[in-house]
């Protein structure tokens, strides 16, 4: 990880500045809260080093077990709670959570609508849906990483603009905020 954070920062990405800059642009943060795609867990220390309990679900055992163990690592394992899910399919009630995270998750996801729609679907009425993925310079810096290391990095279907639009016709209040690598876009569903 930090081989990768160090590369990140060869380009100015600080992974950490980053990171924390998201929770407070997300603050007031409501209970319960729900981390949609943990990959290795970066975002989700984050969250625990703030003090945060959460739900973090990705589709990837493999991945669950290494942010489970990024956690424990800082003494922090006992504020998340990793699942293995689906995020076209999930498991949890209507109306479960208060604020929902989707940290660069939207470029990997295959059916990203569909993906919306359930984290919509748990989010409770007036709650908050956080997403954050790159901008054009943040995959252009992620192309080039990805190229280094003789591998492809994904951009995905739709970029957060396209996710934007659809929030405003569900009649989402929107709020943006960006960084030189990524935008954030602050969804409150409608009551």
């Amino acid at each position: 990880m930090q081989e990768r954070e160090s590369l990140y920062l060869s380009f100015g990405f600080d992974m950490e500045k980053e990171r924390n800059w998201v929770v407070e642009a997300a603050e007031p943060i409501q209970y319960p809260i729900l981390e949609a795609g943990t990959g290795k867990g970066y975002f989700a220390l984050a969250l625990a080093r703030k003090g945060y309990r959460f739900i973090s679900f990705d589709l990837s055992g493999e991945m669950q077990k290494i942010a489970e163990l990024h956690l424990h690592h800082y003494g922090l394992g006992h504020l998340a709670h990793f699942i293995v899910e689906n995020g076209e399919t999930l498991s949890f009630k209507n109306g479960s959570f208060g604020t929902v995270f989707s940290i660069n998750m939207l470029h990997h996801l295959e059916n990203p609508l569909r993906v919306m729609d359930e984290l919509l679907r748990v989010l409770v009425s007036g709650g908050k849906l956080i997403l954050c993925d790159f901008n054009d310079k943040g995959f252009a810096m992620m192309n080039e990483i990805h190229a280094r290391e003789g591998t492809v990095h994904d951009e995905g279907k739709i970029r957060l603009p396209a996710v934007e639009d659809y929030l405003q016709s569900r009649g989402f209040k929107l709020q943006k905020k960006g960084s030189a690598f990524q935008d954030i876009l602050i969804a409150v569903s409608p009551i």
